[in-house]
């Protein structure tokens, strides 16, 4: 999902510089969030972390493909806390997810529209070819439904409708992006949040 201006913004003004590691991952991260998988070179990650070659390597001995699950790993985290936090922001979880709808648009906007999910944009190149990847992938996805659904389940669902509703909020929220980012426009975003909403709210 797109996380990275809230986090570009987290980081400036004040807060330490990062270690070469996380600057490698970082940089990975947004380059295959732009250009996927295939595209992102290990040169281009190494003038883009302002790291050398033999640090990439230092960290990541399996190249290319160990920092592309590191850098899923981390999208997956950056979605995680953004899941974790609007859903904690409102005690209505059909409104909780509503404006998780609108944090993922504001995001795009912020970006221009280039800034899609970091964890699809890499997997979409990569899932079928490397193990590593694919599992880093399953797991991402599985995080993100187990927040959702915990959350789900706080508000009185129960458990197995909780399950199935995450889910389909995750899924969702995956298609409405992607579909906001081709279009760059938010309304894909905006109708999935009200018919997600709408949904929650059935089930109570």
């Amino acid at each position: 999902m797109s996380t990275g201006t809230r986090h570009q913004a987290a980081t400036a003004g004040g807060t330490p510089a990062l270690g070469t590691r996380e600057r490698i991952v970082r940089a990975t991260s947004r380059l295959m969030q732009r250009q996927g998988y295939d595209a992102t070179g290990i040169k281009q990650i190494s003038r883009a972390s302002d790291a050398t070659l033999g640090s990439i390597y230092h960290f990541f001995p399996g190249g290319k493909e160990e920092l592309a699950t590191a850098a899923i790993r981390h999208g997956e985290q950056e979605f995680t806390d953004l899941l974790r936090s609007t859903l904690a922001a409102d005690p209505d979880p059909a409104r909780a997810v509503l404006a998780c709808t609108r944090e993922l648009a504001a995001g795009l906007r912020a970006s221009d529209w280039l800034d899609g999910c970091p964890v699809t944009a890499t997997a979409l190149g990569a899932v079928d070819r490397t193990p590593d990847i694919q599992r880093a992938v399953a797991e991402a996805f599985g995080r993100w439904r187990t927040v959702v659904a915990d959350r789900l389940r706080a508000a009185g669902i129960a458990d197995a409708d909780a399950r199935d509703l995450a889910s389909t909020v995750v899924s969702t929220l995956e298609g409405a992006e992607l579909a906001a980012q081709v279009a760059k426009d938010a309304e894909p975003l905006d109708i999935a949040g009200r018919h997600l909403a709408r949904l929650i709210d059935s089930y109570r």
